[in-house]
């Protein structure tokens, strides 16, 4: 059985102290990087991205259409051009004159089928614009919310693990000062139950949270004042005191 003088065990508590700070600074770091809030907005942001992909590609095929469209009208403006200053040259044949007053015609017309459907083509790659733009906007907001949020996390995290570091380097200094018995026997309870020391106040563990029964009290009524004792329920060393019985 280890075996350490009451006072040395007493000291065990301040080492728990530190033992449980330690352990609720890994539990706020924990929750910090599992922040409910991280889920749905990595998430808005991956759909926003997706959506904006498709808008632009909807310009660039408008776009793409447009110039197409542009350069009919071209071709077609350029033939009219070129068959008009050949009718008003009036160089050639009647029939030949004749003929290309019907192609300017007919040029006419499709030249304004084309510019018609240029124009239609104009305002559906002004929307395509307009709409690419307001998801654009969307996006960088999201981010922005998103860049924020992280940051926030970040910096809680950074401050936590300064005062963890801290607490890690006041725990390892305290833990020096200890027998290596009583400091195996502790950090073995510690690592296998979760606590490593607690009082036993009026009967009860503070270990466990529960009073102990009458045979287990007489059992450590009648343990020696050195002896390192065990909660029977939560596995801690008890610590015990005259003036908390």
């Amino acid at each position: 059985m280890t075996k350490a003088a009451p006072s040395e065990q007493m000291r065990l508590l301040d080492l728990q102290v530190l033992d449980s700070k330690l352990r609720a600074l890994d539990v706020q770091a924990k929750g910090l990087k599992d922040d409910p809030r991280l889920p749905d907005l990595h998430a808005g942001v991956t759909v926003a991205k997706s959506d904006l992909v498709v808008l632009d590609t909807a310009v660039s095929d408008a776009a793409r259409k447009l110039t197409k469209a542009e350069d009919d009208v071209a071709q077609v403006a350029a033939r009219i051009a070129k068959d008009e200053a050949k009718l008003n040259s009036g160089t050639g044949l009647s029939k030949d004159l004749m003929a290309l007053q019907s192609d300017i015609e007919s040029l006419t017309k499709r030249r304004g089928e084309l510019e018609d459907v240029e124009l239609e083509l104009m305002e559906s790659s002004d929307e395509a614009s307009s709409r690419q733009a307001a998801q654009q906007a969307l996006v960088a907001q999201m981010q922005t919310v998103l860049d924020e949020v992280v940051s926030e996390i970040r910096g809680k995290l950074g401050a936590l693990r300064m005062e963890r570091d801290a607490t890690a380097q006041e725990r390892a200094e305290l833990a020096a000062t200890f027998d290596p018995a009583l400091l195996a026997a502790y950090d073995r309870t510690l690592n296998k139950y979760g606590v490593g020391a607690a009082r036993l106040f009026h009967g009860t563990s503070e270990g466990s949270g529960m009073q102990l029964s009458p045979g287990d009290l007489a059992d450590l009524k009648n343990a020696a004042e050195d002896d390192v004792v065990f909660c029977p329920d939560s596995g801690a060393i008890l610590v015990r005191s005259s003036e908390w019985g």
